[in-house]
Order: structure tokens, then sequence, then C-alpha cells
């Protein structure tokens, strides 16, 4: 979202057993002036059985986007992971938003996803997912899927992920390879 330059990110999150709030917050480039993204969430993360959950809402906001038509928006999630046999892990989730960024009505968002550990260092994991918007007559050219594949590790403290990604139904995007370093603290 920041037109193929680089992103600078950050976010604070406090945990508890089982609840989570947070913010986040990104450089943009939407061509309109928007140039920021801040994220408000708050989730609930109980484990049923083998599955562990994670039950949510964000707010989406960007204070310099112009004001018509709307860009700040709320979103609803949910989501399940599980580990089959050893080292496979497996999910799905689900967001849903009654009015999406643009004011383009109803979406929903769906994605499953897998990853395996490849030794002690490394990861790898794909997504996949697809952008739905419910009504019609607002967007009806809309929706689209896309897909991710990562490796993952971490060196001196630090953790890298080096992600393909790309869509599919949508016209005038170009597969994109990322660099993400990121650390916790």
């Amino acid at each position: 979202q920041a037109d193929g330059a680089t992103a600078i990110q950050g976010g604070f999150d406090w945990p508890s057993e089982s609840f989570y709030v947070g913010t986040w917050g990104s450089g943009v480039d939407f061509g309109d002036g928007t140039s920021t993204e801040i994220d408000i969430y708050a989730g609930w993360t109980p484990t049923v059985g083998v599955f562990d959950l994670d039950l949510g809402a964000i707010y989406y906001i960007y204070p310099d986007a112009p004001d018509d038509p709307e860009q700040n928006f709320i979103e609803a999630y949910a989501g399940a992971s599980t580990t089959i046999g050893e080292s496979l892990e497996v999910g799905a989730s689900i967001a849903y938003s009654p009015d999406f960024y643009f004011e383009s009505g109803q979406s929903l968002y769906t994605s499953v996803s897998a990853g395996v550990p490849l030794g002690e260092s490394f990861g790898i994991d794909a997504t996949l997912g697809y952008s739905e918007f419910l009504d019609d007559d607002d967007c009806p050219d809309c929706s689209y899927g896309d897909y991710s594949i990562g490796v993952t590790t971490g060196f001196e403290g630090f953790d890298l992920d080096f992600r393909y990604i790309d869509s599919f139904d949508l016209d005038g995007n170009d597969e994109k390879f990322v660099v993400a370093i990121s650390r916790s603290l």
C-alpha cells in the first residue's frame, strides 16, 4: 500500500492470558494525499479442543485521507488454527466488514494457511485468500483472490520474512517479492 516504496511500520500490543488489545501503524501512499494507516484492535484467543481460536475486531483509520468517500472502516474476524502431526500448522480465518474501504459495502475475506518448520532456524508457509464484495451494486467487479508463499528465519534477534505475493481476478496488480525485517521488544 506504499506504491512500491519501503514502508516503516510499528505496533504495540498488550496481551493477557486470553485477551489482547493493540495498535499498529504504517506509512501508505494511495495517490490521494493519504500517508498514514493506524489500526486499533482487540481480541480473544481461547483454545477449544485442539483448535486455537482468535476472535476480534479491528478499526482501520486513515487520519489524513480525503473525507469523501470515507476510507476508515471496521472489520470483525474469526480464525482457527491447529497442528497436524508433529509440525504441520494449518489455519482458516474469516473477516467481515459492514462497509469496507471507500464505502464499498459489505465485504468478506476468507483465507486458509499452512506452514512447516525447516529445521531449527527456518520455516515455510503459504496462504490463499479471497476478498468478496457482497453488495454487487456498489462494486460488481471488485472480488479477487490472493496468495503468498514465504520463508521465515531469525538473525541476531531480528525476524526475517521473504515472501512472494500475487493476486488473481484483479486487473493491474502485479506480483511482488517482499522482504520484511522486524523485531519484537
